[in-house]
């Protein structure tokens, strides 16, 4: 975590630095300007390198309260309440858990507290990569299952969001509710891509396969045009990099 910066310490106390939106404490952070994605996403849409070895730049956090967010000087009005309750500075003193799963799971708990679910879903994910990154299994497939309960809390899910639910659940080895899920997916008759990435999924779920895949491996290119997936560097305004953007709260 960074160290606040008292504004006397400055040349004329001018107010230069990033001031947290729920304690004012001032504190350096290092702005994250993702590059374009050279690989392939996995299936849950953990983008590809060089921006998947960076997610310990992904949120800064103050060094004051211990809010977390991609960006520091904004926040929900009900974030302070969120951090200063309990359920928070417990997370923050958790030891036991990784410091960046930490990070990921703060700004997940302020999400959730403020009526954002979707993205709390998704930050919570977030924290399961970390785990994942650190061969902790059991942190991962908890993570996993406590996003799926949160995109499932959520309003309605449209179908890309539903693949990653499946995704998640398959990770954690929670196979029976991945089953269901994908074939209801799969009734639905969603788009072609949505399709093929299910039936992956389905082959993957009946083959007890937790492991990684990305969507490259479920979206063979076809004869005329190529999947974006299977191209070296990600088209520029590439449907999925931008939703993924939006996530982050990167702009």
């Amino acid at each position: 975590m960074t160290s606040p910066v008292p504004a006397s310490s400055r040349p004329g106390g001018t107010a230069a630095l990033p001031r947290c939106a729920v304690c004012g404490t001032e504190s350096r952070q290092a702005p994250f300007r993702p590059s374009q994605p050279e690989q392939a996403p996995d299936l849950d849409l953990r983008p590809g390198e060089p921006v998947r070895s960076a997610m310990a730049r992904w949120l800064q956090q103050c060094p004051g309260c211990g809010y977390a967010a991609p960006d520091i000087t904004k926040a929900h009005p009900a974030a302070a309440q969120a951090v200063a309750a309990a359920p928070f500075r417990a997370l923050l003193a958790d030891a036991a858990l990784p410091p960046l799963a930490r990070r990921f799971l703060a700004w997940a708990h302020v999400l959730e507290e403020t009526g954002a679910l979707h993205a709390g879903a998704e930050a919570t994910l977030h924290a399961a990569w970390v785990a994942d990154d650190l061969g902790l299994p059991e942190l991962s497939r908890c993570w996993r299952q406590e996003a799926v309960a949160l995109w499932r809390s959520g309003p309605p899910l449209d179908t890309e969001q539903t693949v990653r639910v499946v995704d998640a659940l398959r990770r954690a080895s929670a196979w029976e509710d991945a089953d269901h899920t994908a074939e209801a997916l799969a009734a639905l008759n969603p788009p072609e891509a949505v399709a093929q990435v299910v039936a992956l999924e389905r082959r993957l779920i009946a083959a007890r396969d937790g492991g990684r895949h990305t969507v490259a491996s479920a979206l063979p290119p076809p004869a005329r045009r190529p999947h974006a997936s299977h191209h070296r560097v990600a088209p520029r305004h590439s449907g999925l990099w931008l939703r993924f953007r939006r996530w982050l709260g990167w702009r």
